[in-house]
């Protein structure tokens, strides 16, 4: 009986992620693309598409290994990039059943994504692990799976195609932050902002020289930081 109960609180979450799987599946292969253009096999892809579930971490970590980053600075940059799962995590800690194990709530932690923890919070009252695991799978299948293809496709594909592909990655980001730039004058000053500072960076001598991996460490710690204090997140209270 409990053993039904678990499967089906983890076909629930299958079916709920599917939408979620789909939407990854799509970035994920433009990912496979980017790597295989940047010199990794289909395997290496696909591991590191599965171990680091998170969009940003996978392309901020990727351009990194193109550039033989050293450790020190793929594991710096990964921490800032994804330090907002922190948060996350502890929130939805509280709303994973009370008899979750350690092990079971690490094994949640890992598949945490911002639509997945969006799905874990809608629900009511707390969920237990094995919906969350549901979640993952179908998250995870979208990721690996669209890397795997994006990655075969990067090996047999002819290099002029490859090359047009892989500005599909900047019309991505693109997509990504002039809609709401359109609609909001702040993002639209840190957007230009971060553009300014990131290009003075590449042309300016003697900073020019520090390596990718710092300067894009460097950057998000002093927008982010510049920024939080300029245009701070007006707080209302519900009574």
């Amino acid at each position: 009986m409990v053993k039904d109960m678990k499967r089906e609180l983890w076909i629930k979450g299958v079916k709920d992620a599917i939408p979620i799987g789909v939407g990854y599946f799509t970035v994920s292969l433009t990912f496979g693309l980017q790597a295989s253009i940047g010199g990794l096999s289909v395997i290496e892809a696909t591991v590191l598409s599965l171990s680091c579930l998170t969009s940003a971490g996978q392309f901020g970590g990727l351009e990194l290994i193109i550039v033989q980053a050293s450790y020190f600075e793929i594991a710096l940059t990964q921490l800032i990039l994804n330090m907002r799962y922190i948060l996350m995590s502890t929130s939805l800690s509280q709303k994973i059943d009370k008899n979750a194990s350690i092990l079971q709530r690490m094994v949640v932690s890992h598949g945490i994504t911002d639509e997945i923890y969006g799905v874990s919070m809608m629900q009511d009252g707390r969920i237990s692990p094995y919906y969350s695991y549901g979640l993952m799978t179908s998250g995870m299948i979208g990721w690996g799976a669209g890397t795997f293809i994006g990655a075969t496709l990067g090996n047999i594909l002819p290099v002029n195609i490859l090359n047009a592909l892989g500005l599909a990655l900047y019309g991505m980001f693109i997509a990504i932050i002039i809609p709401p730039a359109k609609h909001n004058n702040k993002i639209m000053i840190i957007v230009i902002t971060s553009m300014i500072v990131s290009s003075l960076f590449a042309i300016l001598p003697i900073i020019n020289q520090i390596s990718s991996g710092f300067r894009i460490i460097i950057i998000t710690l002093f927008l982010a930081s510049l920024f939080a204090y300029l245009f701070p997140i007006e707080e209302t209270n519900n009574e």
